[in-house]
Formats: C-alpha cells, structure tokens, sequence
C-alpha cells in the first residue's frame, strides 16, 4: 500500500528546507503512521537530496505528523536549478512511498 492510500499530505517550502505534513484519513491509520513513518525512515527516503536533519513533529489533536527536512534545497528554491525538488513534488513523491500494514 501507499503512504497515499491512508494519508493526505500537505508541503512547504522556505530558504534551504521542506516541510511535509501527513495527516491520517482516520485515527487508526494515524497509530500506523506514528509506529512506520519515522524521521530515519522519510531520511532515508530522500537520502539522494536531503543532507541535514530530518526532525518529526506528532500533532495527535490533528492525526498529523509533521515532518522538518533540513538542507534539501541546495541553499534555497531560488537558487537551485531542479525545480523538481519543491515542496510540493517531494510531497508526491512521499505519497508514492510502499508502506506495509497489518489490520
């Protein structure tokens, strides 16, 4: 399954990071996305661009986590030259990733 199929996801872009909020279509999705989707895991996923810090945030209230992606943009949206590493492709892009659940 992908991350997609039990999550929204909403992105940002500032000076050299990414931020990417996934939110759970429903509170049980919400437990699996807090126990599989974790800071070393997005890191990992965005090994190839990402080259700082990678800090996740739980906002329960909202069934989100929010995760903080440092040193993504080679100095900045304005300064680097692949378009394709804005907030919102590496949002998709996150959506595409293989997940695995159990119910």
């Amino acid at each position: 399954m992908k991350l997609k199929d039990i999550a929204h996801i909403r992105t940002g872009d500032k000076g050299n990071l990414i931020n990417i909020a996934v939110i759970a279509y429903d509170e049980e999705n919400y437990h699996t996305l807090k126990e599989n989707i974790t800071a070393e895991v997005v890191e990992d996923f965005f090994s190839e661009f990402c080259k700082g810090e990678v800090i996740r945030y739980e906002i329960d209230t909202l069934n989100a986590l929010n995760f903080v992606l440092h040193n993504f943009l080679d100095g900045g949206v304005t300064r680097n030259l692949r378009l394709d590493r804005h907030g919102k492709s590496m949002g998709m892009a996150l959506g595409e990733m293989e997940i695995n659940i159990s119910k």
